[in-house]
């Protein structure tokens, strides 16, 4: 069963750091926690037409927070770092 791509690629994710990696040609988005490096990576390729080269995927752990005297923790996330080939940019990210 196929997922549909937008449904996979939830939002790109504007930080410092990721402004520092795009100028080697890796974009940092947020991803479905169920979704794999294949889907992404083909979900990447269908909504921007571009060629994905390599895919990292990073789960990102709830921290701890306190607002008050609740406790509680922050959301737990998966991240994606995708590689794109040479030539390639998502016209998105750019200024």
């Amino acid at each position: 069963m196929n997922k549909d791509p937008r449904s996979i690629i939830i939002r790109p994710i504007i930080t410092e750091h990721s402004y520092d990696v795009m100028e080697n040609n890796v974009y940092t988005f947020e991803v479905a926690r169920d979704a794999n490096k294949i889907e992404i990576k083909n979900a990447i390729q269908q909504i921007f037409d571009v060629t994905v080269k390599k895919v990292n995927v990073i789960n990102v752990k709830p921290k701890p927070k306190r607002v008050r005297y609740q406790k509680g923790y922050t959301r737990h996330w998966k991240k994606a770092m995708v590689t794109l080939s040479e030539g390639d940019s998502i016209e998105i990210f750019a200024s």
